[in-house]
């Protein structure tokens, strides 16, 4: 099964990086949720959740605006602000490292 390569990048630092098997977030023009093979998509962000699932768990930040860029099962999210505190320890270090 084909899986989503994941980047979620604030201003100042890498925030998650990893393998997903779904994203969610909401654009200007409504919710998105992303699987593998979603055709290429570049959308505006508005503040609210950004939910990944990882097939092992669920990862949760909130962004305050920004971008997400789909293309070849590659996601990613530029946020200006990312509020990662409910990120679990795991993720949190694997950001750190990768």
């Amino acid at each position: 099964m084909s899986v989503l390569q994941v980047e979620l990048v604030a201003a100042d630092r890498k925030v998650w990086t990893g393998e997903a098997q779904f994203v969610a977030a909401r654009s200007i023009e409504g919710d998105l949720g992303i699987l593998p093979g979603h055709a290429p998509l570049l959308g505006v962000l508005v503040a609210g959740e950004v939910r990944i699932d990882t097939g092992s768990g669920k990862e949760t930040v909130t962004i305050d605006s920004g971008f997400l860029s789909v293309d070849h099962d590659r996601v990613t999210i530029v946020a200006e602000q990312v509020d990662a505190s409910s990120l679990s320890q795991s993720a949190t270090s694997q950001a750190a490292t990768g």
